[in-house]
């Protein structure tokens, strides 16, 4: 029996406006590997500091699938990312590339021997570090046939182990795309001697025929996600081997009995941006603290938040946590949340809120226009958004020129009445931590302005610190 090596994309669509949050994709890998995906393939490194710490922690929770990550063609991308990933059970480093005219001169600015010389410069580089090193033909159905003939066999030896063939602009129907793997196995001899991965655009709504009509032919990996938007289904893929299997003497690591129920937990993962992590284990259990709960207690459900707090800032959370427990019986995971935008790494504001103005209705876009003081000095931005407070937090980040992966927003009224006080916490992420802000205001939008500078401010402080 062959084993068909199933390679999962789902944290690879972001280009494709899909976002998960840090911890969102940590569940999600180890929900994947325990489903038995061979590959889980991540997202490579734009920002260092942050994408590095992604892909080190992915890394460390996966058990027994490979973790794949892109490099760029250059030898500092490949290190950079190397650097990251060297510690995973199973490494593999991708070296993708455009081979088609259009896009080889679009997006990478190179001629066709430039192109070929940088993958054999980029490959080589990749396989003097890992054993496990993948080139992606990313449009290949587009290609020149004998350009892409002679990028597979540069690729091959210069060491790759696998070579995955891309029909990303979903120009062929699966008896075609059979064919043209068909050909290219036919004219590359080396082919027979690696493993032959391909990925089919979901664009005609065949991406799983097409994939499945290159198995029949040769191919031995397939790219799927188990949340598609443009790529094959990991739950369609999955049931055709399983139930015609035998017939191609095809067999995957899959879990199939844990399909339906894991596929079905990252689906809802991806629809709600929820994930079974602590947060929510929190807040959708009834879990709450009481008068009675110790400093080591209050200390666990903090980091179960997500928080890297230090002693110091754990005992300011706990003082604050004791004050509000002697007054009420129980306090909520979302309370607790509260209390740490509060009471802990209270920093001087670098950035302060002047004025504001939301700009919305039924008939047109939310726009924001907002004016800041940097350390004195006035600043300000105008975004469109969707809504008044996406809004109003891309204002900020156009101002800062920083965007921080918001990690939870909250909003709750702390009076009563027309005139009610709302008070809104707001978590960020940056560098693998989350800070978190609060804000209270009889206006909403202005409550999470405050909130949102308040966790900035908080970055602000301790990047400048390092």
């Amino acid at each position: 029996m062959a084993n068909i090596r199933i390679s999962d994309m789902t944290m690879k669509q972001t280009a494709e406006g899909f976002c998960l949050s840090f911890k969102e994709k940590i569940e999600l890998a180890k929900l994947l590997d325990k489903l038995g995906v061979s590959v889980i393939e991540l997202e490579g490194v734009e920002n260092p500091r942050v994408d590095s710490l992604r892909i080190k922690s992915i890394a460390a929770a996966v058990k027994n699938s490979i973790v794949a990550v892109p490099v760029t063609l250059t030898a500092e991308g490949v290190q950079e990312v190397w650097n990251a990933l060297q510690e995973a059970k199973k490494p593999r480093l991708q070296v993708e590339a455009s081979v088609s005219a259009v896009q080889m001169e679009y997006l990478y600015h190179k001629k066709p021997e430039a192109m070929r010389s940088a993958i054999e410069q980029t490959v080589s580089a990749c396989k003097a570090l890992c054993s496990d090193v993948e080139f992606i033909a990313e449009d290949a159905t587009r290609s020149e046939f004998s350009f892409l003939c002679q990028a597979v066999q540069t690729a091959a030896s210069a060491g790759a182990t696998t070579v995955t063939l891309c029909d990303t602009a979903a120009s062929l129907l699966p008896e075609e795309f059979g064919e043209f793997v068909a050909e290219v196995m036919e004219a590359v001899p080396a082919l027979k001697n690696i493993s032959l991965g391909v990925r089919c655009s979901d664009g005609l709504s065949m991406a799983v025929s097409g994939s499945i009509a290159a198995l029949t032919k040769g191919a031995g990996e397939v790219k799927t996600a188990a949340y598609p938007l443009a790529t094959a289904d990991l739950a369609q893929v999955a049931k055709i081997i399983a139930a015609r299997g035998d017939s191609f003497g095809w067999a995957t690591d899959l879990q199939i009995t844990q399909l339906s129920r894991i596929v079905g937990q990252i689906q809802r993962m991806c629809e709600t941006g929820k994930v079974t992590a602590d947060s929510a284990a929190a807040e959708d259990n009834g879990i709450f603290l009481t008068a009675h709960d110790d400093i080591a207690a209050v200390a666990k459900v903090v980091e179960g938040l997500g928080y890297d707090l230090s002693e110091e800032d754990i005992a300011k959370v706990f003082e604050a946590f004791r004050t509000i427990a002697a007054k009420k019986e129980q306090v909520s995971a979302k309370e607790l949340d509260a209390i740490v935008a509060s009471a802990a790494m209270q920093v001087p504001a670098t950035y302060t809120l002047d004025t504001y103005v939301i700009t919305s209705g039924n008939t047109i876009s939310a726009t924001a226009h907002i004016k800041l003081q940097k350390n004195g000095q006035p600043v300000e931005g105008v975004y469109i958004g969707d809504g008044s407070i996406d809004a109003a937090f891309k204002a900020i980040e156009s101002i800062t020129g920083c965007h921080y992966e918001l990690d939870d927003f909250q909003l709750q009224a702390v009076t009563e009445g027309r005139e009610a006080m709302g008070q809104t916490v707001v978590k960020l992420r940056a560098g693998g931590k989350v800070y978190s802000g609060r804000g209270i205001s009889t206006d909403i939008v202005g409550a999470g302005i405050h909130a949102y500078l308040s966790a900035l401010n908080k970055i602000v402080y301790e990047e400048a610190a390092v």
